[in-house]
C-alpha cells in the first residue's frame, strides 16, 4: 500500500434550476465511494461540492416562479443537499458558486490572467431573441450541427460528434425561449487567450492525468487548433460582474470550477488542520482529483487547466470522467417515468441498492450505463441479500444461541482464510483506478466461497449432534469473520451496511488494515436484519410515481425541464413556433402496421386499443378512433403508425405509439392506410 496522501476532491456542481436524478447520482455515488475508500486506506481526503447556481435559466426560472434567483438557489441547495444526503454522499463542503469566496477567486484570477495578458476584448455578433429582448446563451439556441448536421444541437457544441463552435454556426438556429428565429446584434465580450496554452494542453492532456479515450478526444481539438474562449456574457444575467465593467458577467463557465477553489477555501476557514495553499500552490505535492461526466471534458480538460495555469494555480492531478446512464435501453424519459428524481427514488426503495448496482456496472472507462431494472433488482436479491447477508444470517444464530455470543479464537480453515486475505491488494488496487465492477466481482468471488464453506460443513446438523458442538462454534466463527471482511471491502459502497455490521460485531470503525485480522474469541451482539429483499412491485410503483409526478408538475407550472428532451427549462406558453424544418420532420418514423386485433376501452368513449404487427414485433396502441369504427372491422387492415413516439402511461395502460387518422368527431374520423402492396413494417417515405 501506499504512503499516506493529501487529497482534495471534487464531483461537478449540480445545476441550480432542477432536482437530482438517478442520473446525477451515478456521479455523486463514484466519487463518494473512492473519497471513501481512500479515508479508510488512512489518507487525507476532502471531498467537496457545490451548487452551479449562475446563468441566464437560473434568471429566468427566477422570473417564472416570482422570486428572486437567491431565493430560488437557496431553495434547491436545500434539496440537493437533503437528496444527497439521502444516497449517503458525504461531502466535507457542499457550497454554492454564488458565493464571496467564487467572487473572490473569479475577480482574481481574472485580474491575474489580464495582467499577464491573456485578456482581450473584440465585438461579436451575438444571436438575440428580439422577442424576449435577450442575448441567447448557448443552451438557449437549438440548430443543426454545422458539422455532422445533426438537427436539436445546442449552441456550443454537438451531443452527437462531440463537435464545439460558436452559436452564430448553428444551421436553422432557433430559440428556445421563444421559439423565434434569433437575429445578429453587435456586442463587446471579453476573451481568455486560449491558444497560448496549446503546447501546454498537449503535453499536459497526454501526461497519465486524463483516461486514453479522454485524451484521444482532446488531441481532435488540439490539433484542429484551439480558439480564444469568450468568457462574458452580457446583461441581463445572473452572476458575477467582470472587474472594471458594468453590464459584464462572467460566463457561468468561467466561475462554476472556480467553485470547487471557493468550497474548499469555505471549509478551509472552519478548520485550523488544513490549508487552502497547500493544495492550490503550483508546485503542490498534494492532490486534486475531479469526477465529471464526458460531456464536460473540453471545461475541465482544455478551459479549466489552462487558466489555471495562466492564473498561478496547479492543475488537477487527475481528472475521472465517467459516461451516461440510460433506464432499460433508453434515455431516461419522463413519459416512460424512467426520468426518477432521487427524491423519488428514496421514498421507495433503500438507497444502497443503487450504490451497489452502480459500483457493479462502473469502471474507470468512460462508457453508458444502463440500469435494466429487472437486473437491478435480481442483482441486489441475488448478490447482496442471497450471497452476501446470507453469510451472517447463516451463522449468527448459532452463536447467538449457542454460545452466549461468543466467538471462538480458531481459524477453522486456515487456507481459505489466507485466499481471502490475499484479495485485500487486488480490491485495493481496483478501487484506486475506479474499476468498481472488478472489486465486486471479486468481492462476490469471495462470498460464494465462504456459503460453499458453510454449505459443506453443515452447521445445522452439526448442532444436533453434542459432540461436535465446538466445530459448530469454529465454523460459525469463520463464516462471521469471512463476513466481516466482505463487509470491509464493501465499506465504501455500502456505509450504512458497514455500520450495521460493525455494530452487530461490537468493533469500531472499519478501516482497509482490519481486513487482514481475524476477530479473535470477542462477544458479539444479536444479528438483526442488515437489508431487506427488493421488491419489483415497489420498483414499479417508483415508476409510476415519477410519470405522476412528473404530470403533476407540469400541470401546475406549465414547465419542463431538460431530462426528457435535453432541452433548458422553458414556458410552454412562450414556445409559440408553429412550423416546423425538415430536420424536425426527419425525426419522426413512420411505418406500416397491420392491425391483428381491436378491442374497446373500458371507461374511455373515445378510445380502441389496437394490436399492431410492425413487422418485428407488436405493440399496442390507444387511438381515439371508436366514433368510426367498430373492432371487429378493424381486424385486419392496414394502416400508419409513428413508430418512434415516446411510449405514454394512460389509465388504461401504456400507448405504444400513434396511428394516423383524419377528420374529426363531426366530420367523420378515416384511418390512414397505405396502398395496397405494402406489408408491416416498411418505413413510409
Amino acid at each position: 500500500m501506499q504512503a499516506k496522501r493529501n487529497i482534495l476532491v471534487s464531483a461537478a456542481l449540480p445545476n441550480a434550476n432542477g432536482p437530482i436524478h438517478i442520473g446525477h447520482m451515478l456521479e455523486h455515488i463514484q466519487t463518494d465511494i473512492w473519497v471513501r475508500f481512500q479515508k479508510m486506506a488512512g489518507n487525507r481526503c476532502t471531498f467537496v461540492c457545490a451548487d452551479d447556481t449562475h446563468g441566464t435559466a437560473t434568471m429566468l426560472k427566477a422570473e417564472q416562479l416570482g422570486v428572486t434567483p437567491e431565493t430560488l438557489i437557496g431553495r434547491v441547495k436545500q434539496e440537493h443537499e437533503r437528496d444527497l444526503n439521502g444516497f449517503q454522499v458525504e461531502y466535507d463542503n457542499f457550497y454554492t458558486t454564488h458565493s464571496e469566496e467564487n467572487k473572490k477567486f473569479a475577480e482574481q484570477i481574472y485580474l491575474r490572467l489580464q495582467k499577464n495578458n491573456m485578456i482581450f476584448t473584440k465585438e461579436v455578433e451575438q444571436l438575440f431573441d428580439p422577442e424576449k429582448q435577450l442575448f441567447l446563451a448557448d443552451r438557449f439556441i437549438v440548430g443543426t450541427c454545422p458539422r455532422c448536421k445533426t438537427p436539436g444541437q445546442y449552441g456550443d457544441n454537438c451531443e452527437a460528434c462531440a463537435a464545439t463552435y460558436d452559436a452564430t454556426d448553428l444551421l436553422d438556429a432557433t430559440s428556445v425561449l421563444s421559439g423565434t428565429k434569433p437575429v445578429l446584434a453587435g456586442s463587446e465580450h471579453y476573451f481568455f487567450d486560449l491558444p497560448q496554452f496549446s503546447e501546454m494542453l498537449k503535453q499536459w492532456t497526454t501526461s497519465g492525468t486524463l483516461q486514453p479515450e479522454v485524451s484521444n478526444k482532446l488531441a481532435e481539438w488540439l490539433d484542429s487548433g484551439l480558439k480564444p474562449w469568450d468568457i462574458s456574457r452580457d446583461a441581463p444575467y445572473f452572476g458575477f460582474l467582470i472587474p472594471g465593467t458594468r453590464d459584464k458577467y462572467f460566463y457561468v463557465w468561467m466561475d462554476a470550477p472556480i467553485g470547487y477553489m471557493a468550497s474548499f477555501q469555505a471549509y478551509c476557514d472552519t478548520r485550523n488542520d488544513i490549508n487552502f495553499d497547500d493544495y492550490w500552490k503550483p508546485d503542490s505535492e498534494f492532490e486534486v482529483h475531479h469526477f465529471i461526466g464526458k460531456d464536460i471534458i473540453n471545461f475541465h480538460a482544455l478551459f479549466w487547466p489552462a487558466v489555471l495555469e495562466g492564473s498561478g494555480y496547479r492543475k488537477p492531478s487527475r481528472i475521472h470522467t465517467h459516461g451516461f446512464i440510460t433506464v432499460d435501453g433508453t434515455k431516461m424519459s419522463k413519459s416512460r417515468g424512467t426520468y426518477i428524481t432521487a427524491e423519488t427514488y428514496l421514498d421507495h426503495l433503500d438507497p444502497e441498492y443503487l450504490r451497489y448496482y452502480y459500483a457493479a456496472k462502473s469502471n474507470s472507462g468512460m462508457e453508458d450505463i444502463d440500469i435494466n431494472l429487472d437486473d437491478f433488482v435480481q442483482r441486489v436479491n441475488s448478490d447482496l441479500v442471497g450471497k452476501v447477508v446470507n453469510i451472517a444470517s447463516r451463522c449468527a444464530g448459532f452463536i447467538n444461541k449457542g454460545f452466549a455470543n461468543q466467538l471462538s479464537s480458531t481459524i477453522h480453515d486456515e487456507k481459505l482464510w489466507k485466499e481471502s486475505v490475499a484479495s485485500s491488494d487486488m480490491i485495493f488496487n481496483f478501487y484506486e483506478a475506479g474499476e468498481y465492477s472488478k472489486a465486486v466481482r471479486e468481492i462476490t468471488r469471495l462470498a460464494d466461497n465462504a456459503n460453499q464453506y458453510i454449505a459443506h460443513h453443515e452447521p445445522w446438523k452439526l448442532a444436533k449432534d453434542t459432540t461436535q458442538q465446538q466445530a459448530v462454534q469454529d465454523v460459525c466463527t469463520m463464516g462471521i469473520n469471512l463476513f466481516k471482511q466482505i463487509m470491509i471491502y464493501l465499506k465504501p459502497i455500502l456505509p450504512e451496511i458497514a455500520h450495521k455490521t460493525e455494530l452487530f460485531l461490537g468493533v469500531k470503525s472499519f478501516v482497509w488494515a482490519d481486513s487482514t485480522c481475524f476477530l479473535g474469541a470477542i462477544e458479539i451482539n444479536r444479528f438483526e436484519a442488515l437489508i431487506q429483499r427488493m421488491d419489483k412491485k415497489i420498483v414499479n410503483q417508483m415508476v409510476a410515481a415519477s410519470v405522476e409526478s412528473t404530470d403533476k408538475n407540469i400541470a401546475q407550472t406549465g414547465t419542463r425541464d431538460s431530462s426528457d428532451n435535453g432541452e433548458p427549462t422553458y414556458s410552454e406558453k412562450d414556445h409559440t413556433a408553429n412550423t416546423i424544418d425538415i430536420g424536425d420532420f426527419s425525426k419522426v418514423e413512420l411505418k406500416v402496421a397491420k392491425i391483428i386485433a381491436a378491442e374497446l376501452v373500458h371507461g374511455a368513449d373515445k378510445l380502441l386499443c389496437l394490436t399492431l404487427d410492425v413487422g418485428d414485433h407488436e405493440r399496442k396502441v390507444f387511438s381515439g378512433i371508436r366514433s368510426a369504427y367498430q373492432p371487429q372491422e378493424l381486424v385486419g387492415k392496414l394502416t400508419v403508425v409513428v413508430a418512434n413516439l415516446t411510449p405514454r402511461k394512460m389509465r388504461f395502460g401504456i400507448s405504444e405509439g400513434m396511428i394516423l387518422a383524419a377528420g374529426s368527431d363531426e366530420e367523420g374520423v378515416f384511418l390512414i392506410s397505405p396502398d395496397e402492396g405494402a406489408a408491416p413494417g416498411m418505413v413510409v417515405c
